[in-house]
């Protein structure tokens, strides 16, 4: 459709006279204001990024299908770029899109086309900011889910639902006008500890080291993790969220019964990544953050056996949150050879 905003500034100049002789207008011209930073500096400054938005728009989409209901409850925050540098340089809002106006947009969009995903929603967004204000450059639309789940009862449950917050999902849409949006997913405060099976030895060992081999060692991490796809027509949001979660989950733990074992918290970090571009072709590249939260053992070796003497079961770990060690990296699809 058509551009509808009736923002001034797409107001055409008017043609009526200012009751001016011609000669007097032409030897007074109105001094042009400086419209961008580098006008406004003389070429000494320039202003390399800016962008406005409004930032967590808070929404529960409750979708009825008679008895049985399903809910998500959304964070949304928006961000523009404009083509003009004017508000900053001037102060001239004439093309300036409110944030409380974008706030609005975030609702009636919602209304509108209800969220299947935050993913796809996202991309309804920004599309909508282009496609309604020329003035639009880049429109970008960050959403956080929060992990409610259906209540289980016996059975599940038509219209209640308990938070569980297993961990945070997340994404990022942007899109610059006249190019295809891009898609940025992702997977926070996933939050695991296991007991056994995680070792950490062999390690350089000169002058500034004091901590010594570990072949037993409480495992437990915060993960963080961020992945993109090159196709989001044939991407499963939903599903590829469960499977970087899934195999987090799988490679940090192993089978309920016999685990799995972590000679470092490197290695475990890249079989996840592995088996996640393995099952899903749409994602080109995935980025993983682990925190080593460390569980030191407590030393009760300078105490009396007779006061430590107790059920040999017991053991007695310190939890440290600061400082941590931080492992990450990226794993990436190698670009196929043209030959």
């Amino acid at each position: 459709m058509p551009w509808t905003s009736t923002n001034r500034i797409y107001a055409k100049p008017s043609n009526s006279s200012t009751g001016m002789s011609e000669p007097h207008a032409r030897s007074n011209p109105p001094a042009k204001a400086a419209t961008t930073a580098a006008e406004d500096s003389g070429g000494r400054f320039e202003l390399s990024d800016h962008g406005y938005g409004k930032s967590s728009v808070k929404l529960l989409h409750v979708h009825r299908d008679g008895d049985r209901h399903a809910i998500r409850e959304f964070e949304v925050s928006t961000e523009l770029k404009l083509a003009s540098e004017s508000a900053y340089t001037v102060g001239d809002n004439k093309e300036v899109v409110a944030t409380d106006s974008q706030k609005n947009t975030v609702y009636v969009l919602a209304k509108k086309h209800g969220i299947k995903t935050p993913e796809e929603f996202g991309a309804v967004v920004v599309n909508h900011f282009l496609y309604t204000y020329r003035q639009v450059v880049e429109a970008k639309c960050h959403v956080i889910e929060y992990p409610w789940e259906r209540l289980q009862a016996g059975v599940p449950h038509n219209h209640a639902f308990i938070f569980s917050p297993t961990a945070t999902r997340w994404c990022e849409v942007s899109q610059a006008r006249h190019e295809a949006v891009t898609v940025k997913s992702g997977l926070s405060g996933l939050r695991v500890l296991k007991t056994t099976q995680s070792a950490f030895v062999d390690f350089v060992q000169d002058e500034y080291t004091t901590l010594s081999d570990a072949a037993e060692r409480i495992f437990s991490t915060v993960v963080e993790a961020e992945w993109t796809y090159d196709n989001m027509k044939s991407a499963d949001f939903d599903d590829a969220w469960l499977t970087v979660k899934d195999a987090i989950l799988d490679k940090f733990a192993g089978p309920p019964d016999t685990g799995v074992y972590s000679p470092s918290v490197q290695h475990t970090l890249y079989q996840a990544e592995k088996i996640v571009l393995e099952k899903v072709p749409e994602i080109t590249w995935i980025r993983m953050t682990m925190p080593n939260k460390h569980y030191l053992n407590i030393d009760v070796s300078k105490f009396p056996a007779n006061v430590t003497k107790g059920d040999p079961r017991h053991y007695i770990y310190q939890p440290i949150d600061k400082p941590a060690g931080l492992i990450y990296a990226q794993l990436r699809r190698r670009p196929k050879s043209r030959l």
